[in-house]
């Protein structure tokens, strides 16, 4: 049995799906041409469809129509060559017309499937219920004024990409790994950026609980969660929540719900809307959208290479294990400046470069890989340097870190430093010959059966050689000289 939370009468299985709101990159918004630029100054970005004045008409922007398919075809989805835009009626102070233009019966894009990555090492499918394109709204603001609200229609009229997971994640991590997948994807396509902060991406998330094996019961909807760790968390404060009512013979009644991060804690928001309530019907103002079939064969032969098929091709082409080509695939900037470190050299030593050492000075320093002290190019140049033995891995780590600190180039840091492996023999004799008549008694313990002082004398050889003996030949010369 998997994931399942203990209540006082039982064990209670977590039913989870999620509606993802992602915001699409594009220049313009959806029916018009207002810029869609973040952080803009209040109610600078706004046409006259988006403040639906009277007599104005939305025209369809092509590109976000684009961004639509490639994210349908990146989720292995199926294409609607036929969709259409609803009217989605509601009241709310920032969306003016009174009406959201969105898809119902006939979206975008259909199912489709995505791989989550489990903390086991285990991979699992989630199915794609649809994926339609919408506009957003306003923002009201409450905390400008004592006693008015303002509204900024900047977002108002943005294009949006609604993606609606089938109820088939099972436990908090589940539902972490399937945002973390699902933003991984939008991100390496480009059709959305992802940024949670921001509210580019956020997620209503929707909770039932059931008995295992029974069928689903009612669901909650906890609205606009804005980040992983609080979606995972809102599932589990969302299922003890509904858990505590069955047991003590209440109802859980079908609403939507907000979390408080702060408390840990659902609560509600208003009683869950259906369909009906919105009294969709065929937006008059815009025709059925048709799509061509070469276009969208066109569109996926220029998707780039997503994750699972990049990890897959590390693993197989650069001898990485799975975890590694995980780790490396995450975004689209690392596997991109990894490669540019693998190629051609040994891709199990730039992984554990990349992965250890430049990691490390990332953190160190509050670089991100965009803006890494040292570039791919550079970090490649000091792998050649310990590949063709100019200088040993304990070297390297003082090259690196003086690339770090500089930004200077490996071979210019080598030679300035005077830090090239030595791999003279004579040099490494005398070295060795020194060391031992220093340490006669030591010699004398190992002759007699300690072997483990063997890493001592190849330590006191290298402090004397300043680190920059060749270890191969260092190892070689002091057990000919031992005997």
């Amino acid at each position: 049995m998997g994931y399942t939370i203990q209540g006082a009468t039982g064990a209670w299985e977590v039913v989870v799906g999620l509606e993802v709101h992602a915001q699409v990159i594009s220049k313009a918004k959806l029916f018009s041409g207002a810029a869609t630029a973040f952080g803009a100054e209040p109610n600078s970005q706004v046409s006259f469809v988006d403040a639906a004045f009277p007599g104005m008409l939305p025209v369809l922007n092509r590109e976000c129509v684009a961004q639509a398919v490639r994210t349908g075809l990146g989720l292995n989805a199926t294409i609607n060559l036929e969709s259409r835009f609803d009217r989605k009626n509601y009241f709310y102070a920032d969306l003016p017309a009174g009406y959201q233009i969105s898809q119902y019966e006939k979206p975008i894009v259909g199912r489709g499937t995505i791989m989550i990555d489990l903390p086991d090492g285990s991979t699992k499918p989630i199915g794609i219920t649809r994926l339609h394109l919408e506009q957003d709204a306003g923002k009201s603001l409450h905390d400008q004024h004592p006693t008015k609200s303002w509204i900024d229609l900047n977002r108002a009229g943005v294009a949006l990409m609604e993606i609606v997971s089938e109820p088939d994640i099972r436990s908090p991590e589940e539902a972490g790994a399937y945002l973390t997948k699902l933003r991984q994807i939008l991100r390496y396509l480009g059709t959305c950026d992802g940024n949670m902060e921001e509210g580019s991406l956020r997620a209503d998330v929707n909770v039932s609980v059931r008995r295992p094996g029974e069928g689903f019961r009612t669901r909650c909807e906890v609205k606009n969660v804005n980040s992983i760790r609080f979606v995972m968390q809102a599932v589990e404060a969302e299922a003890r929540r509904q858990i505590a009512i069955w047991e003590e013979g209440g109802t859980v009644e079908q609403e939507t719900r907000l979390f408080d991060s702060a408390r840990g804690v659902t609560r509600p928001m208003r009683s869950k809307e259906h369909a009906h309530d919105y009294r969709y019907f065929p937006d008059p103002d815009l025709l059925p959208l048709v799509l061509d079939p070469g276009w969208v064969e066109s569109l996926k032969a220029s998707l780039p290479e997503l994750p699972d098929a990049k990890a897959a091709r590390f693993i197989r082409e650069y001898g990485l294990s799975a975890y590694e080509a995980r780790v490396l695939v995450a975004e689209r900037a690392t596997a991109d400046y990894y490669e540019a470190v693998a190629k051609g050299r040994d891709g199990k030593l730039a992984a554990n470069w990349v992965m250890g050492d430049l990691f490390a000075a990332l953190n160190r320093t509050g670089c991100t890989i965009e803006t890494s002290p040292v570039s791919a190019e550079a970090l490649g140049r000091l792998l050649d340097l310990i590949a063709d033995s100019t200088i040993n891995g304990r070297i390297a780590k003082e090259v690196f870190e003086a690339m770090v600190e500089t930004g200077e180039d490996p071979v210019a840091i080598v030679d300035a430093r005077g830090l090239r492996q030595v791999t003279d023999p004579g040099a490494i004799e005398a070295a060795v010959a020194e060391v031992l008549a220093r340490n006669q008694d030591k010699v004398a313990e190992y002759r007699a059966g300690k072997e483990k002082l063997f890493g001592y004398f190849v330590g006191q050889v290298m402090k004397v050689m300043q680190g920059k003996g060749n270890p191969a030949l260092v190892n070689e010369v002091l057990k000919k000289s031992l005997g």
